[in-house]
């Protein structure tokens, strides 16, 4: 069976599910960034909440960590309505989704995240209960089999993947707004991690907010996790207060270099400029190489290294960019081999 999601602030979810939810924004005005997508969605619930309807289905895309469900209770807090969470893979049987949609009420959101891992027959039940708001049950098997369609409130699905590309046309069209989300720019990054830094309650100076943003790799997921791992440091090897040369060592430490970069990513330019001449070389070559699942090294890895320029995607596979090699203290030699400059 598919799970829910507590409620923001539940006072019965754990401690670091409370945490997490706190430092989520609960609305609009509060949201950092992404100032396209929250000027559109601003109009689309403001139009739906002055006709006194349910908010036409939404689908968010992007690289992980931007901000996706963050943006879905966004949306059941500004149409003050209640939010139901699962996830594609979570939703396994067609009944698991059946029991989800005769639990809704009218203007609820259910979130799906990784939409584009919903299997082709709990798929097949989505068709008409987003378009139709109908649910086709079939009673019986064989020749007595008859199909029955329930009614179900008007809804509003919200859904978010790291891959468009894989959620089926048919399902893709059935939602009426579609917004990318894309990386934070610096100064976005470093309002994060300052608002962050003030609900956790951290001493952090300007210097150590912008090493932190800095380093976030544009993506506040990030910038959340390394404000906790340089607070713990912080607190352990210095006075507790984050100075920019507190976070320096900090995140020295954690491997993360002057542009986000962490293990993995050095790891996986290194394999293609080292092993393999710079490319181009197949994804799946890398990932075995380095001992990495393939959907992590598209999934997490090489979106920032796109963004960057330091990975170029080529029919006959990747390869990295003249940027990375510079990067990496490393430049061609006559004979095509990476040295140190």
């Amino acid at each position: 069976m598919a799970d829910t999601h507590q409620r923001p602030l539940d006072p019965e979810a754990k401690p670091d599910d409370r945490l997490d939810n706190a430092l989520r924004p609960q609305r609009l005005t509060e949201l950092i960034g992404q100032d396209q997508v929250k000027e559109n969605l601003g109009i689309l619930i403001s139009a739906a909440r002055g006709r006194g309807e349910a908010l036409d289905h939404v689908l968010f895309y992007g690289p992980p960590g931007l901000g996706k469900t963050t943006l879905a209770h966004v949306v059941a807090n500004e149409m003050g309505v209640n939010i139901k969470v699962t996830s594609g893979p979570a939703i396994e049987r067609a009944g698991d989704l059946a029991a989800i949609l005769t639990n809704l009420r009218a203007g609820d959101v259910l979130f799906i995240d990784e939409i584009h891992r919903l299997g082709r027959a709990v798929e097949e039940i989505m068709y008409p209960a987003m378009e139709d708001f109908a649910l086709d049950i079939v009673i019986g098997k064989g020749p007595s089999a008859r199909s029955i369609r329930l009614k179900l409130p008007h809804f509003t699905v919200v859904g978010a993947t790291t891959r468009l590309a894989l959620v089926t046309a048919p399902l893709r069209a059935r939602f009426g707004a579609v917004y990318r989300l894309d990386y934070y720019d610096l100064e976005a990054m470093q309002a994060v991690v300052m608002r962050a830094a003030r609900l956790l309650n951290v001493q952090v100076d300007q210097g150590g907010v912008e090493e932190i943003g800095r380093r976030a790799r544009g993506t506040p997921r990030v910038a959340l996790r390394l404000l906790r791992r340089v607070r713990d440091y912080a607190q352990v090897r210095a006075d507790g207060n984050v100075t920019q040369q507190v976070a320096r060592q900090a995140l020295d430490l954690l491997q993360v270099d002057l542009l986000g970069l962490d293990d993995v990513d050095r790891r996986v330019l290194k394999t293609i400029i080292e092993k393999y001449g710079g490319g181009p070389v197949g994804l799946n070559t890398i990932a075995a190489s380095i001992s990495e699942e393939q959907d992590t090294i598209m999934d997490v890895v090489e979106p920032y290294l796109l963004q960057l320029g330091f990975l170029d995607r080529t029919p006959q596979g990747r390869v990295a960019t003249k940027s990375a090699y510079e990067h990496l203290g490393l430049t061609y030699t006559d004979e095509g081999q990476p040295r140190l400059l």
